[in-house]
This record gives C-alpha cells, structure tokens and sequence, in this order.
C-alpha cells in the first residue's frame, strides 16, 4: 500500500512537468484493453510528456477500431503493442504506407505454450517435453488445462491433444470457464505445490508471479498451426504455437512532425520478464496502469533511460531522483 501511494503522488506531483517546456506539439497513442498495453502506453505517456514536452492524447481502443481509425483518418498517431497477428489488414496498412513499423515493443513477442509449473520441472525434468508428459501423466495430475471455450486457442488446444493421442495416454483435458478460473488453477497448483500442466500466454502478471517452465511440444509449423486452429482439420499434426510479433506502429506523418519521439519510441522495447514482474506488482497491489507504470520506471531507470535522448534523459533524471 505504501508503494501505491507513493506511485500515486508521484504521478500527481510529475504530471504536469510536460507543461513548462512545450519542445513537442499534440501526440494520440492507443490504450488497447488489455493490461500490458495500457503499462506500455502509460510508461510512454509518461516519457513522452515529461521528458520531450508533449501533448499526449491517450485513445482507449482495441486492435480492430484501431485499424479501421488508421485506414480512415490517418490517427491516431501512435499504436503501442500492437499483435500483428490479431490484424489481418496490418501487412496491407503497412504496404499501403498508411502505417509505419517502428519497433518490436515486446521483444520476445508474444508467446502462447503449454506449461508447468518451475518446481515440477525441477523435481522431474522428464516433464519438459510433452513425450515425458505422455508417458508419466500421473505427475502432471493426469490432466491438461485448456482455455474456455471461443478462445482461438481452444480449438488450436484440442487438435493438438488429438494428434498426440492425450486421451489414450491416460490425460484428461480440463477446460476452465473462464481466463480467471484458468489462472486461479495455477495459483492454487504454487500454494499447495501440485502438480498443473497447461496452457497459458506471456507477458502475463500469473506468469510473472508464478514461475512455469515451457514444454517442449513440436517444432512450429504454419501450414500445421493453420489446421490446428481450424474446427473441421481432418489431420491435426502437433504443432509449437507461433510467437506472436508485438509492435509499436506509427502513421506517416509522425516521422516528419515528431521525429525525436519516433527515435524514442523505436528504442522502446520490453521484456517478457519485465513485464510479468511488472504486471505481478500491479495485480498484487491492486494498482493502476499509471501506478504500474511509474514501478517500472522507479525500478528500471537503466532500461528506459536507453531509449531517450540526452536532453530527455537529462529532464527524467531530474525528477525521479
């Protein structure tokens, strides 16, 4: 509670810093709805108007209205963790010029596996491929925790226990009703150190409070990913996920009008590890987005003051000293 409040006053005390040196005009950036997107826009905002003088419109939005405002208007000016593969239009936007990638915002990208939990792979390291699982199920609990059902990764799940024959290894497919029941399962599995096997996606705050230890699946294959993720695939083939590229993009005209935050935010980039350490404090702390963000810029001074130049180095190190 100590560090909430502190974050809190911090932010209120700093937040108007940007209005004493107007070097950057009006800058619009998304805050999709999703945690990790609002840290990384929040952490932006931050910079942005503290460290170059800007104005920065913060546009809630999602992946689709985000592409259709970029195709139609050209704004905003921003787009900040950006799942390229969430967008099927994201290759002709960029083709077309009416978007410009910058950088790879998460730069492990976004990674969706099969898991389990640290302490189980130590105990049996025989558990960190999916062959060791098959022939020792009784150690994984004889389950598999799958995702609720109309997530994409439902149907991509069970193609893949049907390739490997889980059923007739002796491993039952568990699935949760909901995102919150599926993370609770692994919370639960780490207080009583139980054995879990499932699947999950990083950067998460479960997976940066939980550590889990990726099992080796199959190597990825598109052509097999694309059956597997079809409901009528005659013949699933195991298949590894593909990771998932996670962008920062920008609309045209922002290079000529605001090149100095086109430089800092291609340097922008974040860890998985760094945003589930992140994400973990603010779940743990009930915390805001901004709260967060100021965490991560309190605890990591030596990543983010990579990504500016001297003179906004200069100003943030003035204020968070």
């Amino acid at each position: 509670m100590k560090n909430k409040l502190t974050a809190a006053a911090f932010l209120a005390v700093v937040g108007t810093a940007g209005a004493a040196h107007a070097d950057c005009g009006d800058v619009s950036i998304t805050e999709m709805d999703w945690a990790s997107s609002a840290v990384v826009t929040s952490v932006a905002n931050f910079l942005m108007t503290n460290g170059y003088g800007c104005n920065v419109q913060v546009v809630p939005s999602s992946t689709t209205p985000a592409m259709v405002s970029i195709a139609e208007t050209g704004e905003p000016d921003i787009l900040t963790e950006l799942w390229t593969n969430s967008s099927p239009v994201y290759g002709e936007l960029v083709a077309g010029k009416k978007l410009v990638e910058l950088t790879n915002v998460l730069s492990d990208g976004g990674v969706e596996a099969w898991w389990i939990p640290a302490y189980l792979a130590e105990a049996h390291p025989e558990l960190t491929t999916i062959e060791g699982i098959l022939a020792n199920p009784e150690l994984v609990g004889g389950q598999f925790h799958d995702c609720p059902a109309g997530w994409a990764c439902d149907v991509v799940n069970t193609n893949n226990l049907r390739a490997l024959n889980a059923a007739g290894s002796g491993l039952e497919r568990f699935q949760h009703g909901s995102g919150e029941t599926l993370a609770a399962a692994i919370a639960a599995a780490y207080e009583s150190k139980e054995p879990w096997f499932g699947y999950y996606w990083a950067p998460t705050s479960v997976l940066g409070q939980y550590p889990m230890v990726q099992v080796e699946v199959a190597d990825f294959s598109q052509d097999l990913h694309t059956c597997n993720a079809d409901p009528e695939c005659a013949t699933p083939a195991a298949s590894a996920y593909p990771t998932a590229k996670v962008v920062t993009a920008v609309a045209p005209g922002l290079l000529e009008r605001e090149p100095e935050i086109v430089d800092f935010l291609s340097n922008m980039s974040f860890t998985n590890a760094q945003m589930g350490e992140v994400l973990a404090w603010q779940d743990s702390n009930g915390a805001s987005h901004e709260e967060a963000a100021v965490y991560f810029l309190q605890n990591y001074g030596d990543v983010w003051s990579a990504w500016l130049n001297d003179e906004a180095r200069g100003k943030l190190s003035a204020l968070l000293q």
